[in-house]
């Protein structure tokens, strides 16, 4: 039986995963915050010889950029890796996970522009800054580890809070676009973020940094339009952006603002996307 280390075990993309490879027959052991930030020679005690350590560890990205929130969302991604990396490097070869496995977001990339994983043009805000060096603590892996990054779009399910924050209002009749609705809307699918990370695991012909997004391109007009009519309902306002700068303060920008992502090297591989398409993964969880 495989045995693999998890990060962020308790979030709602940790449970998905964590679920799904115990139902492979993996036996899944989550690494507690406490740990994380503790002894590097205990972490190291904790993980050694597991065969795959998942990294998911990290706060909500989106809540007002205070000095207190930033750091907090910096620490809990950056130091929390780059511990890991370090309980890796003390320990034996022999020893080492065979596989590391981190989480990232789209975010790493200058927004309103089109971008594979080839892209360098690179968002230089706080919450680039953050994702950059989030990657960055991964270069010290053992070359015998194999290192997977998932740049990871907005994620959708049915427990997903994005949708269970936006049923009410839309079913209301009440769904609105963020601003111009112009701005590209990446979006994937729980089970095929799932898919992903256990295919990742069980399969050797990943490696590397990938974008997990759906094949489809959208704009924020086309989600809200296909939301709307999922739910049989019309969509006719506008959430403005000054109002959402008035709540999120900085941060808002991750609303109103995207990248347009394309999961080039995933479609490459032959990946099996179970949800290609924004009609798709609405028809599957409203």
């Amino acid at each position: 039986m495989n045995e693999d280390f998890d990060t962020g075990a308790s979030g709602y993309i940790g449970q998905a995963i964590t679920n799904q490879l115990i139902k492979n027959q993996h036996e899944v052991v989550p690494i507690n915050r406490k740990l994380l930030y503790g002894s590097i020679t205990e972490l190291s005690n904790f993980v050694r010889n597991s065969d795959a350590i998942i990294n998911l560890a990290g706060a909500s990205i989106l809540q007002r950029w205070t000095k207190k929130n930033k750091t907090r969302i910096y620490d809990s991604r950056v130091i929390t890796t780059s511990n890991l990396i370090k309980s890796i490097n003390v320990l034996p070869e022999k020893e080492q996970p065979k596989k590391f496995i981190s989480a990232s977001a789209i975010g790493i990339y200058n927004t309103g522009e089109s971008h594979d994983e080839s892209s360098t043009n690179y968002n230089k805000g706080f919450d680039g800054k953050v994702i950059k060096d989030w990657e960055a603590a991964t270069i010290r892996l053992p070359k015998n580890t194999v290192g997977v990054i998932f740049r990871i779009s907005p994620v959708f399910g049915k427990e997903s809070k994005i949708i269970n924050n936006m049923l009410f209002p839309f079913k209301l009749g009440l769904g609105a676009k963020i601003s111009t609705g112009k701005q590209p809307f990446p979006f994937i699918h729980i089970e095929d973020v799932v898919g992903a990370f256990v295919e990742t695991i069980e399969n050797n012909q990943f490696s590397g940094i990938f974008n997990l997004a759906a094949p489809q391109s959208i704009t924020n007009d086309d989600f809200t339009k296909a939301f709307a009519n999922s739910l049989k309902k019309s969509a006719f306002l506008t959430i403005p952006g000054f109002f959402l700068k008035l709540l999120f303060g900085e941060a808002a920008k991750i609303l109103i603002e995207s990248p347009e992502v394309i999961p080039r090297k995933l479609l490459d591989t032959g990946f099996n996307f179970r949800f290609k398409t924004i009609n798709e993964l609405l028809k599957s969880i409203v």
